[in-house]
């Protein structure tokens, strides 16, 4: 495995949103932002302190608190800006879905749209995209190098909100369910709020994981064992 990237978290806005500046090393002179949500004056001088050129722009999804400085900073830096596809309507029209009291904020066009599974080369790193809906329609995480940008997937202690329009428990559920099973335990987590995190730790400690700890003890023997039988199909959202 390549050494962890250099992940530099600030937490801005009003919501406390978590955006992250990325490079493979804390010599790289290249980056990505993910997910800037306010203060673009802030964050811009951030990416002018550490010395870097902003390669891309990625967001894990379009909740305004994620998205809100999106405009300022590609603007700025000149990166282009990568969107779930399912969600880039909400980018370009963004006061249309922020709540009173927000904003205002800038709306903009994507120069890419990701569905999941694409593999990306940006700033000397490469990232894999994730499908991980449930929180929002067409949420992304960030796979890079031992780590996770989870965005509003999976929290310390907690998970993303399934309240809000396109949200789903049971959609989220898997979603967290196959993070668990595709990274190994000490994949550290960068969520959307909050502080960092592991796999491991939420897998053995979350309290809203309560359902697929029980599903992961009952296959544990199997592993040992003979192949376990197919799965059954997941129920409908």
């Amino acid at each position: 495995m390549s050494a962890m990237p250099d992940v530099r978290s600030f937490t801005v806005g009003m919501v406390q949103e978590n955006c992250y500046i990325v490079r493979s090393s804390p010599e790289a002179a290249s980056a990505i932002i993910v997910d800037p949500g306010d203060e673009p004056q802030r964050l811009l001088e951030a990416i002018e302190a550490l010395g870097v050129e902003i390669e891309a722009i990625l967001l894990t999804h379009c909740h305004f608190d994620h998205i809100g400085a999106v405009a300022p900073v590609a603007k700025a830096t000149g990166a282009p800006v990568y969107c779930p596809q399912i969600e880039r309507p909400v980018l370009s029209d963004v006061m249309a879905w922020v709540p009173p009291g927000f904003g205002p904020f800038e709306s903009y066009e994507a120069d890419h749209t990701l569905a999941g599974g694409e593999r990306l080369k940006l700033a000397g790193m490469d990232i894999e995209v994730i499908f991980t809906p449930g929180h929002s329609p067409g949420h992304m995480t960030y796979a890079i190098d031992g780590a996770l940008l989870s965005g509003d997937v999976l929290f310390q202690g907690s998970v993303g909100r399934v309240d809000l329009p396109g949200g789903d428990w049971p959609t989220l559920e898997r979603s967290i369910e196959g993070l668990l099973g595709a990274f190994p335990a000490e994949t550290v987590v960068y969520p959307g709020h909050m502080g960092t995190t592991t796999l491991g730790r939420e897998r053995d400690t979350n309290p809203f994981l309560a359902e697929i700890r029980l599903r992961l003890a009952a296959a544990e023997p199997l592993s040992a064992g003979a192949p376990a039988a197919a799965p059954p199909s997941a129920p409908a959202s």
